[in-house]
């Protein structure tokens, strides 16, 4: 058989329909909290800090703010999108169906990282009007964000996949990543922590994320850029290979 075009496109053109029935909770609330973001961190505290590696503090923290939304919203649009069938008990008719394991979270993974990249550069949009921004490396920008967003959508999947419960589903974005964005750099350069706490700052994953995204405005970041992308890279492959194993072994899909 082969490739199923119309299994992805049905299953990614529903999946974006439901953000569009979203609208509210999927673009206007990350927009308004940006704002908010920018009124205490780039004016009440901004107004009191010194330039940043020669960056102003506002501009400083527009990577960091668009890489928080980016991996809270990747995780929780791709984990709702596949965990929903195994709620309502669909999950039986989408695995008969003729779209093979690798169409169906194309098509998932596709419409979460569509949803995300698009938050993203709204975030950015957003953030233009507050302070001024410029992007050295546009095409870098743009690959960041698409890489970023595929890699913690099928990241969501997994989670989406692993769920027992809508509690679930928010355990890891609220108790784990969100954490470790704060901690990772994304208002602040881990720089300017002393030792050993820079250090031990190298240990989580996200700094390399947040890093590798603002250089890619400024030209530079706190961890090399070859780093960045290869932790991207390694973190996207590992998650293949976790999709790969459970489409194999039938791992909770069924349950």
């Amino acid at each position: 058989m082969g490739f199923n075009h119309h299994g992805v496109w049905a299953i990614y053109r529903f999946e974006m329909a439901r953000a569009l029935r979203t609208l509210w909770q999927s673009l206007v609330t990350p927009v308004i909290t940006t704002s908010l973001y920018f009124v205490v961190f780039g004016g009440a505290i901004g107004s009191r800090m010194h330039d940043v590696g020669g960056v102003g503090y506002g501009s400083f923290i527009v990577p960091g703010l668009i890489m928080l939304s980016l991996l809270t919203q990747s995780i929780s649009n791709a984990s709702i999108g596949i965990y929903f069938p195994k709620f309502t008990g669909t999950m039986f008719e989408l695995l008969s169906a003729p779209v093979s394991a690798f169409e169906m979270v194309l098509g998932y993974v596709g419409a979460a990282a569509t949803k995300s990249v698009v938050l993203g550069l709204i975030i950015l949009a957003t953030a233009a009007c507050f302070v001024p921004l410029r992007i050295e490396h546009p095409v870098a920008m743009l690959a960041f964000l698409v890489l970023t967003s595929v890699t913690f959508s099928m990241f969501g999947f997994i989670i989406g996949i692993w769920a027992k419960g809508f509690e679930q589903l928010s355990f890891v974005p609220a108790l784990l990543v969100t954490p470790l964005t704060f901690l990772g750099g994304a208002f602040y350069s881990i720089d300017m922590l002393p030792q050993p706490w820079r250090t031990v700052s190298l240990f989580n994953p996200v700094v390399y994320l947040v890093s590798g995204f603002r250089w890619s405005f400024f030209g530079r970041g706190d961890v090399s850029v070859a780093w960045s992308l290869g932790f991207t890279a390694g973190f996207l492959l590992l998650c293949f290979v976790a999709i790969a194993w459970i489409f194999r072994t039938g791992w909770r899909l069924k349950n």
